[in-house]
């Protein structure tokens, strides 16, 4: 966005998405994606037409920008001109690509067995285990209190994560005796006045914050490499390698669905096309053939 013009028109964009309290990664991403179409256009947004936007979007697949990246853009772009600008004319030139569905990729059982034999110290084997033992997302796993362990009822509550919604999963009691050994060793730098039940069970060393998902990243693929693992996975590979385990053992998949938190059934049912011991039951027509 152009310095001159633009600096109220995003802080018109940045109150519009606190009205509608938007998280802070979707503002980044708005903002980001907003600057991106100014300074291809040279000049401010709010004197765009139509036929910019249809160039645009044309560029965005000229110049190589992957689908899932060019409907980000877009979605930034569709809330600038529906919300702040209020021009819906330009908002309707907006148009989404359909996104290719991939089958996400899973760790068998062994290699998370290995993953987590091998984690370095006490704190890296308690998150992965979370992220494996209870198919919690990078998020979810480094905002973890110590009020959100339910011992009593074996759950882990998961407060306001992705769609702004709790959710509970269960608590093994493998992942709840590795839970307890961490709060013995567990830093207690900034603990000095927060209530117990508010305390971060990974908190990072700055007062009140977590340790980043960047940083949990990291630790991840370190742990990867001294396991010898070498498919191209990342840390988010646990949580599918849960949900395609459960249902390997027969687990329902509403249930699997309700543990993920996802939405639509659509989107756990994915997980079928990964659950290599299901499809080798599968007896396939050929076999029931009638011997000649």
């Amino acid at each position: 966005m152009s310095n001159d013009t633009i600096s109220p028109l995003r802080q018109r964009m940045i109150e519009d998405m606190n009205a509608r309290k938007l998280g802070p990664h979707s503002q980044r991403s708005h903002v980001q994606a907003c600057k991106r179409f100014a300074a291809w256009l040279k000049r401010s947004p709010d004197t765009a037409m139509a036929d910019d936007i249809r160039l645009f979007q044309l560029h965005l697949i000229e110049t190589g920008s992957s689908i899932c990246n060019r409907n980000r853009v877009m979605t930034g772009l569709r809330f600038l001109f529906r919300v702040t600008l209020r021009r819906l004319d330009l908002a309707a030139e907006i148009f989404h690509l359909k996104e290719p569905v991939r089958i996400p990729p899973v760790m068998s059982p062994d290699e998370a067995r290995r993953l987590l034999a091998v984690a370095g110290t006490l704190r890296v084997r308690v998150m992965l285990a979370l992220g494996y033992g209870a198919g919690l997302r990078a998020g979810e796993v480094v905002r973890l209190r110590a009020g959100d362990i339910d011992s009593a009822q074996n759950i882990i509550r998961i407060v306001q994560s992705k769609g702004r919604k709790d959710r509970h999963v269960m608590l093994s009691p493998e992942t709840l005796a590795l839970l307890r050994q961490w709060w013995k060793a567990r830093p207690v730098w900034f603990d000095t006045g927060v209530p117990p039940a508010e305390r971060l069970l990974f908190p990072s060393r700055k007062s009140g914050k977590p340790m980043t998902t960047r940083q949990l990243g990291r630790l991840f693929h370190q742990t990867l490499d001294a396991a010898g693992i070498k498919k191209p996975v990342t840390l988010h590979a646990l949580r599918h390698s849960f949900a395609t385990h459960l249902l390997e053992q027969k687990v329902d998949i509403r249930v699997i669905q309700v543990l993920l938190g996802h939405k639509q059934l659509e989107t756990t049912a994915l997980y079928v096309q990964v659950a290599t011991d299901l499809l080798r039951e599968v007896i396939s027509p050929l076999e029931r053939l009638p011997s000649e």
